[in-house]
């Protein structure tokens, strides 16, 4: 894996990936001045046990699709081709041992998620291994997410940088619904995920 000196790390179930996750993507590697962006979809993720997760060879593809025209994004294999559970823990150990020293990992994450950090697997390791980025979402008190990240360097002595992102009130579940229900999802998404949701039959 070639190395660099600012990674970014956007793990997520992208089920499907859409805008809000591309547009949290850029505005961290601009902010953060990263070298790149590696999106990561997980594998068989142990908080999503609520729903079936679609295929990991399908979620995979879409994010490939996805970041096509963005030299600076990347998509890696690294958990779907992991067995068992997936957790970012691991995840983070595997990536530093293959960047190799001189590498600094930045993890990016949107608000909801660093609300749930703390029940995560082995979450002081997790922040040792990275510098943690919370990103604003539609819906979560910017009040409340200070509150987390005081908390949480309380806690781990970490700190964990919250990124303003343009509002987008999009979510992977409501994209969900809408084709299931038959609506449009046209520009919630690039066209060309939109386009293999449709030739697949996902949702439906």
């Amino acid at each position: 894996m070639k190395k660099t000196n600012r990674v970014g790390i956007m793990g997520g179930t992208f089920d499907p990936i859409h805008y809000g996750h591309l547009v949290t993507a850029e505005a961290a590697r601009i902010n953060f001045g990263l070298d790149e962006v590696v999106f990561i979809p997980t594998g068989n993720p142990p908080h999503k046990k609520d729903y079936n997760v679609t295929p990991a060879e399908d979620r995979y593809l879409m994010t490939v699709l996805a970041i096509n025209n963005n030299p600076y994004f990347k998509v890696s294999r690294i958990e779907i081709e992991r067995p068992g559970y997936t957790y970012t823990v691991d995840t983070l150990k595997q990536l530093g041992e293959e960047y190799g020293p001189g590498t600094s990992l930045f993890f990016i994450s949107g608000a909801d998620a660093v609300f749930d950090i703390l029940t995560w697997k082995d979450v002081d390791e997790v922040l040792n291994y990275c510098t943690f980025i919370a990103a604003t979402r539609p819906r979560y008190p910017v009040k409340k997410l200070e509150e987390k990240l005081k908390e949480i360097k309380e806690l781990y002595g970490k700190e964990v940088i919250p990124l303003q992102v343009p509002g987008m009130d999009i979510s992977s579940t409501d994209i969900r619904n809408r084709v299931n229900k038959g609506l449009s999802i046209r520009y919630l998404l690039p066209e060309e995920v939109r386009k293999y949701i449709e030739k697949s039959g996902l949702y439906r």
